[in-house]
């Protein structure tokens, strides 16, 4: 493949058409034609305007700008043999998923071939690519991958925050698919489970697994657990929901002399514990007082022991959401009545407020459910103040965005392959191209625009590839870039502008 040379002969730089030439196990430039120079940091071609015409125009902006993010941090040589056609794919998850087999119609229309030096896609090479993928040891990979992020962006991995998500899949043949409940509320799909970890101040990925679609969320962490002994984080900190807590769990935790900030279920042995508490104490004063952003939470401290781990219970009463669950459910039993004295079906749930014989409502079962509305508690064993508990658990919701983007933006869902290699592989790209899209967002910081508005404003920066009609050379150049183009540019890295 032939390219642009610029030779300084000087005070003047020169552009020649040159081709590499392996001759003799050595490579050597061969010269191809004299194209123009460049004056004033400008280039002047040594052919008039008239002669020009435009053989190709290319997407160029924003596979730019994720391809500089994916060098950075040396993704085309973690990646192994395939690392460009991996990438290629990874790049277009980001801006416009296509599946395998409109994987090289997309590739034509970009500049890839230049950014990565990668020739023709085909089907058969990115299934390759993505059997590659799967081959490799998918955690000491993304142990690599997080330390070469660090390394670059100074990212602080004491805090790890840890959440599950499902999400369905086409057919039924992969053996991780377990017809299942997903967290859309649509039953009957066959369902896996992805576990993620992500740093808890930016939200970078550190680590993510595949489990069966029945998987209960607890045990996917006892497995996460075992994958980061082998990423030596020391002195960590990690929080998750009350979904995953369990005391298998916290002995693991405090194996890995790790601190752990999680939710609580209350079920009816902490709800032993918490009634005496509640009787005896005065919740909504002042000294117990913690706002986070709109919502108000009053704390009480208390020693607590969690399996065989001793720490700290914070018990968090929120007491507009106190009021919101009581209305809510008045009116569900109200509209319950309605449709009960009609002969009617009521809303599933609804069943135990009422006798079943008269239809009469139960107001013992109202106030037992309305007991612990507006509690919920929080357990730790690191050293915290109330102010530091509430805004570590309740503002974790760097994950939820990370599992929203999956989703939403890479194009995590629906898994369209069948074969479980396949589908492993897909989510790895799904995680390195949302791995990518935070890294953009980190260099953003000083714009207020998302990582995707950031992409989509780049989309109209193409690159043109023109050819000498008469002298048959070809040359390429950048549309003008706009204000905004530029600004977002600088923002990644000031020399790519340059460069420009």
């Amino acid at each position: 493949m032939s390219f642009i040379r610029k030779v300084k002969i000087g005070n003047k730089i020169y552009l020649s058409e040159v081709e590499n030439k392996r001759i003799n196990g050595k490579v050597v430039q061969k010269h191809i034609r004299y194209v123009g120079k460049e004056a004033d940091g400008k280039t002047i071609l040594s052919s008039s305007i008239s002669n020009l015409q435009i053989d190709q125009v290319k997407i160029y902006g924003p596979l730019l700008i994720l391809n500089h993010i994916a060098q950075e941090i040396h993704l085309p040589t973690l990646l192994g043999k395939y690392g460009k056609e991996i990438l290629s794919m990874v790049f277009a998850h980001c801006l416009d998923y296509k599946s395998i087999n409109q994987m090289s119609e997309w590739f034509e229309r970009t500049d890839l071939n230049m950014l990565l030096d990668l020739e023709l896609v085909t089907e058969a090479r990115l299934l390759q690519a993505l059997d590659h993928l799967e081959s490799m040891n998918a955690v000491q990979l993304q142990k690599t991958i997080f330390e070469s992020v660090k390394t670059q962006y100074d990212i602080d991995d004491k805090g790890i925050v840890y959440d599950v998500t499902n999400t369905y899949l086409y057919g039924k043949k992969c053996p991780f698919a377990k017809e299942g409940k997903d967290k859309e509320g649509v039953k009957g799909r066959p369902l896996l489970q992805i576990g993620l970890g992500v740093t808890h101040k930016h939200g970078v990925p550190i680590l993510h697994k595949i489990f069966d679609g029945n998987v209960h969320d607890a045990r996917t962490f006892a497995d996460i657990i075992t994958s980061l002994y082998e990423f030596h984080i020391t002195d960590g900190l990690i929080v998750f929901d009350r979904g995953i807590t369990s005391k298998s769990n916290q002995i693991e935790i405090d194996k890995l002399s790790w601190k752990v900030v999680c939710g609580v279920p209350i079920k009816e042995s902490l709800k032993r514990f918490l009634r005496p508490i509640i009787a005896d104490t005065e919740f909504v004063s002042y000294k117990n007082r913690v706002r986070l952003n709109k919502n108000v939470f009053y704390i009480v401290v208390k020693p607590y022991t969690l399996g065989e781990v001793k720490g700290t219970i914070a018990i968090c009463f929120n007491e507009q959401q106190r009021k919101d669950l009581r209305e809510s459910r008045y009116d569900d039993i109200r509209e319950a009545q309605c449709l009960l004295a009609q002969s009617k079906t009521i809303k599933s749930g609804l069943e135990k407020y009422f006798d079943s014989k008269t239809k009469k409502l139960l107001l013992k079962e109202v106030e037992k459910a309305e007991e612990f509305n507006g509690y919920s508690v929080i357990f730790t064993t690191a050293q915290l103040t109330k102010e530091e508990i509430v805004k570590m658990y309740f503002d974790k919701d760097v994950v939820e965005k990370a599992f929203h983007s999956l989703k939403g933006v890479v194009g995590i869902q629906p898994i369209r392959h069948w074969l479980a290699d396949r589908v492993s592989a897909h989510v790895f790209l799904c995680y390195i191209a949302y791995l990518l899209l935070t890294l953009l967002k980190l260099r953003l910081t000083k714009l207020d625009i998302s990582p995707v508005e950031a992409l989509r404003e780049l989309e109209s920066m193409y690159k043109v590839y023109m050819r000498d009609s008469k002298k048959d050379f070809k040359i390429s150049r950048t549309v003008t870039l706009s204000k905004k183009q530029e600004e977002i540019i600088a923002c990644v890295d000031r020399t790519l502008l340059k460069n420009l």
